[in-house]
């Protein structure tokens, strides 16, 4: 990793695009709102305190105490602390989630842009709830941001409150607060590191199952698979619980530990005081207030500590180059397949049983994969093209026909900026789907769930077929393109399609266990023999 990613790790602001100013108004309500609320708990106790040794002292010390003043100062800083408290978390919520829309919507776009070929070893499923969890702890750290310095704000209260209270407890109060986070950071690290890690460990294995069994869930239904399903995650869940039960007794024990060492220093300060009784109360309750704020400083150090490699991770996304993305488009380049050139507009049939590597190639000619037999575009091997190159030159229709959830019209904008609505429905009439379409309540706006929703597998197909010819590159990539057709449609889909590559002048890479499309290729290759 470079110096520049791992000095970005370091600073979550910089990792989140959000300028320090940006949270400056945060940060201010937080340090009056941690003011305004020492300030209360000081002259509570001073009140208190003089208005106790007042009484004790007769009537006419009761009557010469002034009770307004300090009443009048509480509620006003119990005001103050209110509204202080409301605008922090309110700017820092809206900044933070701004922010992240921001930032997501940037990794997304720089991921997508990505070579496939050189992405990491992860299922989707993993990749994407790591992420998930990156992103939403790099959230959590930007809106604690403020107390931080709020934290700040408060020590700094504190040991002016201290100094009132004489020299002796001035001092100790100063070691006090600087010891706290050094000590109080290794006392986490040591009670809440492992279980954290365990916890997200845990969390990542759940999700990670989880998405793998809800992808099958039809299949999980129909063979009666639902009690093994469950039976697969709930050791996944029990495993869970039992990280954050962990965890959440280290921090209840952590919590314990901040309350004694607040006590202690109170106690301290109290016995080295040489102030008057309502000064030394005054002094005793800010101190309780500043070590419960330091003490909130040191478990922000803690937390950004182990969340280290997340935030390395996506620095690292963010690192990327964003211009890697798709040319609109190119000129038509020379195909090799094995020791076969094919110009530009060529129709050619990769042939094959099942398992010979017929679909391998569509997707190393498509960038996607590592390339098993020699493929070249202009004379340069395909393993050695960009995959911006090998975008621009090529449009997949795979034989998964993969859709987003969305609308018809959502699916199709995926093939290239600005397609209009004219385009979509020449691309659909092209692949058979207009009538069906059209007979649809919504038309281009019918809604698609998940795994292509209302559509059938063949329209699923055949949606996806729109959308490659709708990308108008040089070369359409077909994996069985009229599986799962009747007879009628996959002839009608078979003409169309041929009309539309002599317009269109696009080269056909086809790969088709049924004959009907072969009949638009005059050249054919077996893949095998290139093995």
């Amino acid at each position: 990793m470079n110096a520049s990613v791992s000095a970005s790790s370091d600073n979550p602001l910089a990792i989140a695009g959000l300028p320090r100013r940006r949270l400056l108004f945060a940060s201010l309500c937080a340090g009056f709102a941690t003011v305004a609320a020492i300030g209360l708990l000081g002259v509570s106790g001073w009140f208190l305190t003089g208005a106790a040794l007042a009484g004790s002292a007769g009537t006419l010390a009761v009557a010469a105490f002034n009770y307004l003043i300090p009443s009048a100062l509480i509620r006003l800083m119990a005001i103050v602390r209110t509204l202080a408290r409301y605008g922090e978390r309110l700017l820092s919520h809206k900044v933070a989630l701004e922010s992240m829309a921001d930032l997501r919507g940037s990794l997304f776009d720089k991921l997508a842009a990505q070579d496939s070929r050189k992405a990491a070893d992860a299922s989707p499923g993993e990749a994407a709830s790591r992420l998930i969890d990156d992103v939403a702890a790099l959230e959590d750290l930007v809106i604690r941001e403020p107390a931080r310095h709020a934290a700040l704000v408060s020590a700094a209260v504190g040991l002016v409150a201290a100094s009132l209270a004489g020299l002796p407890a001035l001092l100790f109060l100063l070691a006090a607060l600087g010891l706290l986070p050094l000590l109080f950071a290794r006392i986490s690290a040591a009670l809440t590191r492992a279980p954290a890690q365990q916890a997200a460990e845990a969390l990542g294995d759940l999700r990670s199952r989880y998405i793998e069994l809800a992808a099958s869930r039809a299949e999980i239904t129909a063979y009666g698979l639902a009690e093994r399903a469950f039976g697969e995650l709930e050791p996944l869940a029990r495993k869970l619980d039992r990280a954050r039960s962990a965890l959440f007794r280290a921090e209840a024990l952590q919590g314990g530990l901040m309350t004694l060492y607040g006590a202690l220093a109170m106690a301290g300060l109290l016995l080295l005081a040489t102030a008057p009784a309502p000064i030394v109360a005054l002094a005793m309750l800010a101190t309780a207030a500043a070590v419960e704020a330091m003490g909130g400083f040191a478990r922000s150090l803690l937390r950004r500590a182990s969340l280290h490699a997340g935030l390395n991770r996506i620095a690292a996304i963010n690192a990327l180059d964003p211009a890697l993305s798709p040319q609109e488009s190119a000129p038509p380049a020379m195909l090799g397949i094995g020791h076969h050139d094919f110009p530009a507009r060529s129709r050619i049939a990769l042939t094959g049983p099942s398992g010979s590597g017929k679909t391998r190639v569509l997707l190393a000619l498509a960038g996607m994969r590592a390339s098993t037999v020699p493929l070249s575009v202009d004379g340069t091997p395909v393993d050695q093209c960009a995959a911006r190159r090998l975008s621009a030159q090529f449009a997949l229709a795979p034989q998964d026909a993969p859709l987003l959830i969305g609308t018809i019209a959502d699916n199709l904008r995926l093939a290239r900026p600005g397609v209009s609505e004219a385009e979509m429905w020449a691309a659909l009439d092209v692949a058979q789907l207009k009538d069906r379409v059209a007979r649809s309540e919504h038309g281009l706006a019918t809604p698609i769930g998940e795994a292509g929703g209302i559509l059938s597998g063949g329209e699923r197909k055949r949606l996806s077929l729109a959308r490659a010819l709708l990308a108008n590159r040089p070369w359409l990539l077909l994996d069985e393109p009229t599986e799962g057709l009747d007879g009628q449609t996959e002839a009608a889909l078979v003409t169309a399609l041929s009309s539309w590559l002599a317009q269109s002048e696009t080269g056909l890479v086809l790969v088709s266990h049924r004959p009907a499309p072969l009949v638009l290729c005059d050249s054919r290759i077996e893949v095998r023999a290139l093995c």
